[in-house]
């Protein structure tokens, strides 16, 4: 009998590299970079100089789209797409599935002769149509209700995605039905940070500053992930289905050793990661760092800060990128929060922060306690983590997640900001009355004469918390590796604008335009937001029991699942919130937590369901053959007279009785009589599915340990880890 383990084992072991290595001499990185994106350099050589300064003008300065300009537009891009070998377009949305959607049409028309044109009109460039009866609405359409609008992205540029058969134009867009309502994740990013710019602008004007340009939020996305052999992924129902292990007993060596991190990259890796970031930087993805992360098998890629929409679909095109070329090199790309127990899970640290094409507003100078502007904007992100605790945690709620989320490797369910010494420092300078100095940074002398002294940052940085300052932006650490950032920029951008807006307003109500109150007015409002919500300020270790007792002292929110956190973010103070700066609508944001909620309880029984197929038919099935082995061999040697010790044999019997009760129990659960809305159901996967799921696991990965190795079918940890 063979196992497909074994067999998985031998190919791994055998691992050729299915094509000759890349010639990365061939074509320089700084030449290759944007090679495949319809960027500036690409218009400004084929548009008419109009058309060009109109186009920039609503991508640089927000201003509404001309339509007259479509039309050379969408010649241009045609003839440029077609010259890199382009036979068809595809309007790219981001429907609420989590995922990219693309749907494809060819540039090639009859012409009425019997022959063909390639054709691609100013209206195919802006709208596309795609179905939206089959896309999570959360009851805003029905399956009668099809017609959906995709809508051109101008501030996100096309570009060419290359296939081994051919290429495809790609046109980043906008999703909505055919009532105008999102369907998408772009259009309320898009809305978001029209509302962060209207309300940036209003307090840069106050600090003198009347025409700053477009202010936007910006992102860099630090993605982890986790590369393993494609024999591995395709003998594990689990990871093919759930995109995490579902099974798998402790190996005999996991990270302790803590010799993964940023230590050197296994050669057959390195070249994966060669290759994904030169098809990166061919659609103008800034990546900038690559190393190996914690666990075993596990690695980080992270990119150049960029505009947050930009940042977004780029991110998409990261997860893709990431997925497709691990295939090449014979590998298995796994984006679950969690696809291993027992060893560090995997995030996506979102670096966010708010400026010009001039300036980022969140920078401290050399001198933060005199730099009023930078203080008022840190003060602005400070009262909106705190005011919004709820939503940013909501915003970061999944199934994936909770095996992350609060475990020692990853920031606590609670929200809180860490700023750094120095900045904590000033903030209760100005909170006892006025700031009047900043802590120094200083120099770091190593002791060593060889070694030059090395300029000290004015704060340590601190991996425990969910919200950071370090530096010139905020890290939200707590979303999830295999999310999308939109929600959480949405989330942020709202958050913000609203403080913005409450801050503005202060400020114009005590200054009324006369600049010699301005230090006067902006000491009283950074007093006033430091005493209501300096509360979420914490620098110490966020991991520590002692902290979870002081966050409830101080009545931070707890959100400890995706139920909890989803349903504590669901109330009609939020959704007034977002419908206040027109980001959603009250429909539009009931919709999103219904679908997000539904999305939980679907996760949750797809991995019931394959827990309970994979222990059923193969770990029990193993189980019994060990059994059965060992009785054999046990009779045997009693009808010999020989000594017969039937420990093992004890401990397998005593575990397969407890699995069978487990596995019923699941089952039962599984197919619980359905009651009450889609609250009631996501409660009961939390609180019966999953914990009886938990059970089967830790019967199982005890048999694990004792039937022989021959006999188990499951790829194990120790193999998918270590063996390369």
């Amino acid at each position: 009998m063979t196992i497909a383990r074994h067999d998985a084992i031998m190919a791994v072991t055998k691992y050729r590299p299915i094509e000759k290595p890349l010639d990365f001499s061939k074509t320089p990185s700084k030449e290759l970079f944007g090679s495949s994106v319809f960027n500036d350099k690409v218009m400004k050589k084929r548009l008419p100089e109009k058309i060009y300064k109109a186009l920039r003008k609503t991508i640089d300065h927000g201003e509404r789209l001309d339509i007259r300009i479509a039309e050379p537009v969408a010649a241009a891009m045609r003839d440029w797409a077609i010259e890199k070998g382009a036979t068809h377009y595809a309007h790219v949305f981001y429907p609420l599935t989590g995922l990219t959607a693309e749907k494809h049409d060819s540039f090639l028309d009859p012409d009425g002769k019997g022959g063909v044109i390639a054709a691609f009109s100013a209206k195919q460039l802006i709208q596309g149509e795609p179905d939206a009866s089959s896309f999570p609405s959360g009851g805003i359409r029905a399956t009668f209700e099809a017609r959906g609008y995709t809508a051109w992205d101008v501030t996100s540029p096309a570009y060419i995605l290359e296939n081994p058969n051919g290429t495809t134009l790609c046109i980043p867009t906008a999703f909505c039905s055919w009532t105008g309502e999102a369907l998408d994740k772009k259009t309320p990013l898009l809305r978001s940070m029209q509302a962060l710019n209207a309300q940036a602008r209003r307090v840069l004007a106050i600090f003198g500053q009347n025409d700053p340009g477009l202010i936007y939020a910006t992102a860099g996305c630090e993605q982890e992930y986790f590369l393993i052999d494609r024999n591995f992924f395709f003998a594990r129902p689990d990871l093919i289905n759930a995109g995490r292990t579902l099974f798998g007993a402790k190996p005999p060596k996991g990270q302790e050793l803590e010799d993964q991190y940023f230590g050197a990259i296994p050669e057959r890796v390195l070249a994966c990661m060669l290759e994904t970031e030169r098809e990166l930087y061919k659609l103008g993805v800034p990546v900038k760092t690559r190393h190996n992360e914690v666990a075993p098998a596990q690695y980080e890629i992270a990119p150049v800060y960029e505009n947050a929409n930009l940042a977004t679909d780029h991110q998409y095109l990261t997860m893709v990128t990431l997925q497709r070329v691990a295939q090449k090199y014979g590998m298995s790309c796994l984006l679950h929060e969690k696809p291993f127990a027992g060893i560090n899970g995997s995030g996506k640290h979102l670096n966010w922060s708010l400026g010009t094409t001039k300036q980022n507003l969140l920078t401290p100078g050399k001198t933060p306690h005199s730099n009023a502007q930078f203080l008022v904007f840190c003060a602005a992100v400070i009262r909106a983590v705190d005011k919004h605790a709820d939503l940013l945690r909501g915003a970061v709620a999944h199934a994936g997640n909770d095996h992350r989320l609060g475990a020692n490797e990853a920031p606590p369910a609670i929200i809180s900001v860490f700023l750094g010494a120095q900045l904590t420092d000033i903030f209760e300078q100005i909170a006892r009355g006025g700031a009047k100095d900043s802590k120094k940074p200083g120099v770091l002398t190593v002791g060593v004469d060889t070694l030059p002294p090395l300029p000290k940052d004015a704060g340590d940085r601190n991996r425990t918390s969910p919200f950071a300052f370090t530096g010139n932006k905020f890290e939200f650490r707590a979303v999830g590796s295999s999310q999308s950032v939109a929600n959480p920029l949405i989330v942020l951008n709202t958050i913000v604008a609203e403080s913005l807006d409450f801050i503005a307003t202060e400020l114009e109500a005590k200054t009324k335009g006369n600049t010699k109150k301005l230090n006067d007015a902006v000491q009283d409002v950074l007093q006033q937001i430091i005493n209501e919500h300096g509360r979420i300020i914490f620098n110490g270790d966020n991991y520590s029991e002692a902290w979870h007792k002081e966050a409830e002292k101080r009545g931070l929110p707890n959100f400890r699942n995706t139920v909890d956190a989803l349903h504590g973010m669901d109330t009609d103070e939020n959704a007034e919130l977002f419908e206040k700066y027109n980001v959603l609508t009250k429909r539009e944001f009931k919709s999103r937590n219904e679908i997000y909620l539904e999305k939980y309880i679907k996760e949750v029984n797809i991995e019931s369901r394959l827990v309970l197929r994979i222990a059923k038919t193969m770990i029990f099935a193993a189980a019994v053959d060990y059994q059965d082995k060992l009785a054999k061999t046990s009779q045997a040697l009693k009808s010999l007279g020989k000594d017969h010790c039937t420990t093992v044999l004890d401990e397998l019997n005593t575990l397969l009785g407890k699995l069978q009760p487990a596995l019923a129990a699941l089952e039962s659960a599984i197919h619980h009589e359905s009651k009450g809305g889609l609250l009631d159901h996501a409660r009961h996967m939390r609180d019966k599915i999953i914990p009886t799921m938990v059970e089967v696991r830790q019967i199982s990965d005890r048999i694990e340990g004792i039937v022989s190795d021959d006999l188990w079918p499951l790829p194990t940890y120790q193999e998918m880890l270590f063996i390369k």
